[in-house]
């Protein structure tokens, strides 16, 4: 059985090792999960490719399953129809079933991981919530904010004036929150929780102290390069700090759940996660 993570840039994915470590934990000798770069505008060629939706030959394997990462995100909406009530409600999939007897399906665990992320750390009020950047995962991680309390939802990003689909997304959560949006050198002012989804090399210091002001928790999606500035900063502050690495491998064990039938081995997936960045942390 063959799974993947697909995108670009694909060569930093801790995807790899989380499931390779879960499918190892779970006896599933013969499965066989990589990392494929597929650029912007690839996915369609990639799934045609494949035969039958999944019935592989005997020589390559069946593919079993896709986790999606950016810039695909979005660009699969328009090539699989099949999809849970989570993709649609956040305009978003990171994550293609494949071999059923419908074909492919799409879901999205980034939601449901990113609340079980938050809980893990976190178990205080959330109100309101500021999201730095309003691409596919600020979506899914503000609709996740959304169901676990918030009603004020502000996004910060560098071009506000492309955040009308993760905008329209969030405003459609069942709880109708109030959502704005301003610019990315902006103060995150009287959040519960931060999210930062943009790039480390984007934390500049004079932004991160402004955006860290008086949040008592913030959520770093990233987890490579690790620590970001961020996240230092968040540390130092003595906030409670939500990684990269605590979503990952949150989502990822829905998508082994998903893909094999069997519960994703949270405890195992995430020591291999931890021991991969150390590596790199090491070798760095």
């Amino acid at each position: 059985m063959r799974c993947a993570v697909l995108g670009d840039p694909i060569a930093h994915s801790l995807s790899p090792v989380l499931h390779r470590a879960a499918y190892d934990a779970l006896g599933l000798d013969g499965w066989t999960y990589d990392a494929v770069r597929v650029p912007s505008g690839g996915l369609a060629g990639f799934l045609a490719a494949i035969p039958g939706s999944g019935d592989g030959d005997g020589r390559e394997g069946t593919w079993r399953g896709l986790s999606l990462t950016m810039p695909l995100k979005r660009e699969v909406l328009d090539l699989v129809a099949a999809r849970s009530a989570r993709v649609d409600l956040a305009h978003a999939a990171n994550t293609v079933i494949l071999g059923g007897e419908g074909g492919a399906t799409l879901d999205n665990t980034d939601l449901p991981g990113a609340a079980a992320a938050i809980r893990e750390r976190y178990d205080g009020p959330v109100g309101s919530a500021v999201v730095l950047g309003a691409g596919a995962t600020a979506s899914s991680v503000g609709l996740a904010l959304c169901d676990l309390g918030a009603r004020e939802v502000r996004l910060l990003a560098r071009s506000p004036e492309r955040a009308a689909d993760t905008v329209e997304a969030i405003r459609a959560h069942a709880s109708r929150p109030e959502v704005s949006v301003g610019g990315l050198d902006e103060a995150a002012a009287g959040a519960d929780v931060l999210v930062s989804t943009v790039p480390a090399a984007a934390q500049a210091p004079d932004l991160v102290g402004r955006w860290l002001g008086e949040a008592p928790v913030v959520f770093e999606v990233l987890y490579d390069p690790w620590p970001t500035p961020l996240a230092d900063a968040a540390h130092a502050a003595g906030r409670v700090l939500v990684s990269g690495l605590d979503l990952l491998v949150h989502q990822a064990a829905l998508q082994v759940e998903a893909f094999t039938g069997w519960p994703g081995p949270l405890p195992v997936m995430r020591l291999a996660g931890a021991a991969a960045l150390a590596a790199r942390t090491s070798a760095g």
